[in-house]
């Protein structure tokens, strides 16, 4: 639909002003806000993701594409409430204690929201316990550990630790600099990214699979 493909188009360029007004417009002429979600604002943040992985656009870009899709996302607020088409899961995310960096924990929120899945941001110096307790607390899918200092990355295995004596029903997705896939399976935890739109793509396909 030519509306749509506008949306997701002016979304790429981040005009967030011109995206809040054409998802009024697509609403206003009918278009099912489930639609507008799924087929203009995640499919064009899913093309900035794309994008991003093959270093053809870079974090200021995905910034300000991610800031139009939340200006859409907005506008359809009211129009979703009675529906779960936002919620494709939901994923705990954080910079695991003793660590205050966050940009890369900021951009996977960024695509992991653009795949439509909810997040929940405990920010940075975040203990095991915490990771623990808000997965329980919000009944969680996924937990997303990030680390850049080596110093701090125990604390990803304290989390793998906890999850499993806890017996939780959750999956652990360990990133950052220092990290890497060797670490991933000495520690036990499920899944390695190097990037964060692989970090999406990898948690959309766990819950897909989790609804099979």
């Amino acid at each position: 639909m030519e509306k749509l493909n506008e949306i997701s188009e002016l979304l790429q360029k981040g005009r967030a002003k011109n995206v809040a007004i054409l998802v009024q417009e697509a609403l206003d002429e009918g278009i099912d806000a489930k639609v507008i979600l799924s087929d203009a604002l995640l499919a064009g943040m899913g093309i900035v993701g794309e994008k991003f992985k093959k270093e053809e656009v870079f974090v200021p870009e995905v910034l300000i594409a991610a800031r139009a899709m939340n200006k859409g996302v907005e506008v359809l607020k009211p129009y979703l409430q009675d529906s779960d088409s936002q919620g494709k899961g939901k994923a705990i995310l954080g910079t695991v204690k003793g660590d205050l960096h966050d940009i890369g924990k900021n951009l996977v929120k960024i695509m992991l929201e653009g795949k439509g899945i909810e997040v929940i941001d405990l920010g940075t110096d975040v203990s095991a316990e915490t990771f623990i307790e808000e997965a329980k607390k919000n009944n969680a899918d996924i937990i997303c550990c990030s680390a850049l200092l080596t110093t701090t990355m125990p604390e990803m295995k304290r989390v793998v630790e906890l999850v499993k004596s806890e017996n939780l029903d959750v999956k652990i997705m360990i990133g950052g600099a220092p990290v890497n896939q060797d670490f991933c399976d000495e520690i036990g935890a499920d899944y390695y990214t190097d990037d964060a739109a692989s970090a999406a793509d990898v948690a959309k396909s766990i819950l897909e699979e989790a609804k099979c």
